[in-house]
């Protein structure tokens, strides 16, 4: 959370840094649930929305990821960027990030749910 994207916008979407942070304990192969927080994936992904993350998914270009970034976990969209890699924020209030490879990414976001509206779902395998 103390990071700050260009034009002043901060990374409130990710989870203050702890040191050598593992994965969830439902994470060794089973999906797992986190809350959107922020606005560094809106108009795509809101506050208060409810994400299903596959540990094991295939991360590929355009895939929506959950990476574990200078001592952070952060959403973000894969996208390829010549030989590299960016973690890509919807908003363009927020900056990309580069990769040099996709070791980073610890997950691949499936499915989206707003909490009480079931109708709301939207699947992204």
């Amino acid at each position: 959370m103390n990071s700050t994207a260009p034009h002043g916008a901060t990374y409130a979407d990710a989870s203050p840094a702890v040191e050598d942070a593992p994965m969830p304990d439902c994470a060794g192969g089973e999906s797992f649930a986190l809350m959107v927080l922020g606005h560094s994936m809106a108009p795509e992904f809101l506050e208060g929305e409810i994400i299903i993350i596959e540990p094991e998914g295939l991360a590929k270009d355009g895939s929506f990821v959950l990476a574990w970034h200078k001592e952070e976990w952060t959403f973000r969209q894969l996208l390829r960027a010549g030989t590299a890699w960016v973690l890509h924020p919807l908003n363009p209030a927020f900056g990309d990030v580069p990769l040099p490879d996709v070791s980073a990414v610890r997950g691949v976001i499936i499915q989206k749910a707003l909490p009480g509206r079931r109708r709301a779902s939207k699947h992204y395998i």
